[in-house]
């Protein structure tokens, strides 16, 4: 199935060329008082939720993609865990020019060395809401990534087990702002995670690691890849991050990006497509 957040926090079930509102199935989502849970509710019931949205769609008004504000497919993740130089194109590139790499040997070395980071969850926003450059004094990078959504705890998650804890699959753009600083403190401002344009459950995308991505600025396509020239695939980043973290419902896990990064300013046009999940319109301004 796939289904999305949109206008007013509503949840959309896309069928179709359509999509159907939804909100309502989720009625069966538990109450929940302070403390909060460190999970999202929704990924955490997902199943009795699209159960119940799939019982209701038939009934349901019908809304032209074109016509709603799409927000990101997860509303309160619990983290955003981000894969540095998970593509040996990339590692090749950024090696190639001081403007990526800013005199920083935690760029240039293998995703194994380097680990993982985290991004500030106030970073994300869906494809409607867009991106807002900050410090247009320097340049700013799009990154396009498969995002892997969690859909159950997980902890010391072996490779071979991984998939069985994901929820689905999105589209990320991995936004950037070049220098020396660390990558989780330049990839955290607002708007610098976008998530969307809905979430593809995994039983949809039975391999996610054989999918043709890419993205165009102004018409114009920058990168191009396939998720099988990963060094780490799916599995061993949900080993590896769960060999540190424990994983709630609904983190997400964004898996790096392919060569072919470059600048974007206020003004610009981003479409970032992925096989098998569709294709998102970002538009970007200043902050």
């Amino acid at each position: 199935m796939i289904f999305c957040r949109f206008n007013d926090n509503r949840l959309g079930l896309y069928e179709g060329i359509d999509i159907y509102d939804v909100t309502a199935a989720l009625d069966v989502l538990p109450a929940c008082r302070y403390p909060l849970p460190e999970y999202d509710l929704l990924f955490a019931n997902l199943d009795k939720v699209l159960e119940r949205a799939k019982a209701i769609y038939p009934q349901c008004s019908q809304l032209s993609p074109l016509d709603v504000k799409l927000l990101s497919p997860v509303a309160n993740p619990g983290k955003i865990i981000a894969a540095p130089v998970n593509y040996q194109k990339h590692i090749e590139e950024v090696k190639g020019d001081a403007q990526l790499h800013q005199n920083n040997p935690a760029h240039t070395i293998t995703i194994q060395k380097a680990g993982l980071f985290l991004k500030a969850t106030s970073s994300l926003v869906g494809p409607g809401e867009g991106i807002a450059l900050r410090h247009l004094d320097r340049r700013n990078d799009h990154e396009v990534e498969l995002a892997v959504v969690i859909g159950k705890k997980a902890n010391n998650v072996r490779a071979g087990e991984a998939l069985q804890y994901v929820a689905g699959y999105a589209i990320a753009l991995d936004i950037t702002i070049r220098g020396t600083e660390d990558r989780s403190f330049r990839k955290s401002p607002d708007s610098y995670t976008v998530l969307g344009p809905w979430l593809v459950t995994a039983d949809e995308i039975p391999e996610p690691n054989s999918l043709y991505l890419n993205i165009a600025v102004n018409g114009e396509r920058r990168q191009f890849s396939n998720t099988n020239l990963m060094i780490l695939g799916v599995e061993e980043l949900i080993e590896l991050a769960s060999s540190l973290y424990t994983l709630y419902p609904g983190d997400i896990i964004s898996s790096g990006t392919p060569e072919g990064v470059s600048p974007i300013v206020p003004g610009d046009t981003i479409v970032a497509e992925i096989e098998s999940i569709g294709s998102m319109k970002v538009r970007v301004r200043a902050a």
